[in-house]
């Protein structure tokens, strides 16, 4: 047997069987295959120094909600969803990346931000500090702090951003300024009495008084309230105030320290933005809006796409720029156990990713899609091609399944979340299952449906990123990404003397 396969596989390796076609060789996927495989051969790893990085994170964004989306957005455009392409699909390097944390199987946004822009792992709910820390030990952190590649791009003279849908004292957009012992401490009224007496600083304020180069360049996100006095009303939800209980309103002591820089929180004053820098834009109290709802917004906010494509025109430049873009409330909307709602921030984060990849010049930018951690979202039955991903499942026989309780289901799920109940079963086929409002049912019954622990994707493109392949620790995007900016260029790109 085993010198019969011997030469069946010396066989196929000779020319005179690769040149004979299978019968399948004119069925559209064995063609639509060859020329993958076609395209595939001639990409070549990019080498050059990186001038340019840009880090897209989908918080929460596990594999599940990548297919999902995927499928949403061909449904969407009319397409047949299952074979549609991403442009995060497009992106030519991909390797699955751990996400657990220094102590922690299922991580939170804190360590694995941490991680991607500090190169270690860290405990869970600390950010911008080493494993050593323990959770609110605002004594302890001191000298502990880990130096991100934000700060370190900006001793290099390149410029730096932010972009977040979250607020932008949120754990991961937080993870490029801020050294905190609990992710919670964003603002004064956060910092429990003993860190207060210790002199820990709250996550806004680390923000405004950021003492690498000049600062962050560009602040686009959500988050007004953490940088207000709780004296101060806020200048769109007119019924609320501040949230800061030290008296200081940090946006005016930004504007301060930037006096050259713009300061804004709508969606006029986005447009109206010129090239002029540093900029604040804080355009909402909170978190933005949820895609699917931002047109309901009274102030008006722009996209994650607008926000992006305007950070880099306000970035580029010779010098070079890092640039982190958050799609935070895809992570929102699963702990809502909304899967419509994170669908759709998950396409919206694409189309950014489609944006900047229509604009960069790969040769000299890196690009980077990945995600923090995912969640305990899941997409099951064995419904039909074409089924709609927010609908109840039909399979490939056209028959509606039912489950043991004679009710149907739903393809997408949680294990754990608001979803579930206690007793019987509510029969989804009695609800709209693709409404923006439904929560899709569960198994565990959670007031916020948790993260998932298992591995997430990251995709690349530009210079050196062929180097995330295979399974990387999350630790290790740092590292491309410092890699990446340290080369020196190659001999046609160096200055005359």
């Amino acid at each position: 047997m085993r010198a019969v396969l011997t030469t069946a596989l010396v066989g196929l390796s000779g020319h005179a069987s690769v040149a004979q076609e299978p019968p399948q060789a004119a069925d559209s996927y064995f063609v639509e295959a060859r020329a993958d495989l076609e395209a595939r051969l001639r990409t070549q790893p990019v080498t050059g120094p990186a001038r340019n990085i840009i880090l897209f994170i989908g918080d929460g964004m596990g594999v599940s909600t990548l297919t999902a989306a995927r499928i949403h957005q061909g449904q969407g455009a009319g397409r047949d969803g299952e074979s549609t392409w991403t442009a995060m699909d497009r992106l030519p390097y991909s390797a699955l990346v751990r996400t657990y944390s220094h102590d922690a199987q299922v991580s939170d946004s804190a360590p694995t931000a941490t991680a991607m822009v500090a190169g270690v792992k860290t405990r869970n709910d600390i950010i911008g500090l080493d494993q050593t820390v323990a959770l609110n030990d605002c004594e302890g952190s001191r000298g502990r702090e880990v130096v991100s590649i934000f700060a370190q791009a900006e001793a290099a003279g390149l410029r730096t951003g932010v972009v977040s849908t979250a607020r932008i004292t949120h754990a991961t957009p937080a993870a490029a300024f801020a050294h905190i012992a609990n992710r919670d401490w964003e603002n004064s009224s956060e910092l429990p009495a003993e860190a207060r007496a210790a002199g820990c600083i709250d996550i806004a304020r680390q923000m405004v008084e950021w003492p690498h180069g000049d600062g962050l360049d560009v602040i686009l996100g959500g988050g007004r309230a953490q940088f207000l006095p709780d004296t101060a009303y806020d200048p769109e939800d007119l019924q609320s105030r501040g949230l800061r209980d030290d008296g200081r309103d940090l946006t005016q002591e930004w504007r301060a320290r930037h006096p050259q820089g713009r300061y804004i929180w709508n969606a006029g004053q986005f447009a109206e933005l010129a090239t002029a820098r540093p900029v604040l834009g804080l355009f909402e109290r909170d978190h933005m809006e949820f895609e699917a709802l931002r047109d309901q917004d009274s102030a008006g906010e722009p996209s994650l796409t607008e926000m992006t494509l305007k950070a880099i025109d306000l970035l580029d430049g010779d010098d070079g720029y890092v640039l982190m873009v958050e799609a935070g409330r895809i992570d929102h909307a699963h702990h809502l156990g909304g899967a419509a709602l994170a669908l759709s921030e998950t396409v919206e984060l694409d189309r950014a990713v489609a944006a900047v990849m229509a604009r960069v010049d790969l040769s000299d930018t890196l690009v980077i899609v990945t995600a923090d951690h995912s969640h305990n979202f899941t997409m099951a039955g064995y419904p039909q091609r074409g089924n709609p991903i927010l609908g109840l499942v039909v399979d490939v026989d056209g028959r509606q399944a039912q489950a043991r309780d004679g009710h149907p289901y739903t393809t997408l799920g949680y294990a754990n979340g608001p979803g579930a109940v206690i007793g019987a079963r509510p029969d989804p086929g009695a609800s709209d299952t693709t409404s923006l409002e439904y929560r899709q049912q569960s198994l565990v019954p959670l007031g916020s449906a948790s993260h998932g622990g298992e591995d997430v994707a990251v995709r690349a493109a530009g210079p050196w990123a062929h180097l995330f392949q295979g399974t990387i620790e999350q630790h290790l995007i740092y590292h491309v990404m410092a890699w990446a900016m340290q080369q020196p260029p190659s001999n046609d790109e160096q200055p005359n003397d």
